[in-house]
């Protein structure tokens, strides 16, 4: 059975009605009475309160919360994310926890090539990378982040740390610093952790766990901790605006200037290998793409405005 727009806002609104705190009784009786009215009503009732609970489900702290706090601020566009959801049904969800939308819904994002800084209410500082968003989850009892895409440096805040601890929610699993600072690096198949100051306790879903210490890094997925080894001397250098590279490949190279345009940047095999070194300026990408031929034996070539492939000099 298929659910019509004009059903799933009417569920959607019946949803949010029912969780404020002042519902009366009449009310509970209203919903009812509609969803026994039609088929496609009680279906559409039954989409919404399954968003609800997968929303409860996620480890991105979005919750019911998350569609709380929209009802507040605009409660119009939270019953229009719900209908959506109740009208899409499974691919509608598959689409909200994409990374575009969890980045979309973030409390603090960043977009491609800019960083920012993140004061929190207990002091903390955060930083977003590039293309990176956090929601937060402070309560009497917890600081959580949950970190919906990117990479961060976190400098936590010595305050309430007994009374509320402080943790990271990853992809893969949760963090728990201990008076520190460290970067978290979220891709698509693990989580890079390095940590500056202090240490930090790994705890992956499958329930490993593992401590990492000052001037360590590691990375970890959903079922192993690897070993952790020296950090990145320039981990941070990213919060103000530098990429440094140590004899890097010239493919890896061109990997990380991918995170800060728009666009593709692409090199040939044959110049993949080349090295280089230098600190580069991340607010100037462009810039740094047309000095390349003065430092490596390649050439330029503008496919379109956005479209950049990097070929062998001529000889």
């Amino acid at each position: 059975m298929t659910i019509s727009e004009k059903i799933a806002i009417e569920a959607a609104e019946w949803y949010f009605r029912l969780q404020e705190p002042s519902t009366t009784l009449a009310e509970q009786r209203a919903c009812q009475a509609w969803r026994n009215a039609d088929p496609a009503h009680e279906l559409a009732w039954q989409r919404a309160v399954e968003v609800s609970e997968k929303f409860v489900g996620m480890p991105s702290g979005l919750a019911y919360a998350t569609l709380k706090t929209s009802a507040q601020i605009n409660r119009r566009h939270a019953i229009k994310t719900l209908a959506v959801l109740v009208t899409a049904g499974s691919l509608g969800w598959q689409g909200w926890q994409s990374e575009p939308a969890r980045l979309y819904r973030a409390e603090y994002t960043t977009h491609t090539g800019e960083q920012r800084k993140v004061v929190l209410s207990d002091g903390t500082e955060i930083y977003l990378n590039t293309s990176s968003g956090i929601n937060t989850r402070f309560d009497d009892k917890q600081r959580q982040i949950v970190l919906e895409a990117g990479e961060i440096m976190i400098q936590t805040s010595k305050s309430d740390a007994l009374s509320r601890p402080f943790s990271v929610v990853t992809a893969f699993g949760q963090l728990k610093p201990l008076g520190t600072r460290f970067v978290v690096k979220q891709n698509d198949e693990d989580i890079l952790l390095s940590v500056i100051e202090g240490s930090v306790e790994i705890a992956t879903k499958q329930g490993d766990r593992h401590v990492v210490h000052a001037q360590k890094q590691t990375r970890f997925s959903e079922h192993k901790i690897e070993v952790a080894n020296a950090i990145d001397t320039h981990i941070e250098s990213w919060t103000r605006g530098i990429l440094f590279a140590r004899e890097m490949r010239l493919v890896d190279f061109v990997s990380e200037l991918n995170r800060y345009r728009s666009g593709t940047l692409r090199c040939a095999p044959e110049v993949a290998d080349l090295k280089i070194s230098g600190a580069f300026q991340l607010n100037n990408v462009s810039a740094v793409i047309d000095s390349l031929p003065s430092m490596l034996p390649v050439k330029v070539r503008y496919l379109t405005r956005y479209w950049v492939m990097l070929d062998a000099a001529d000889v």
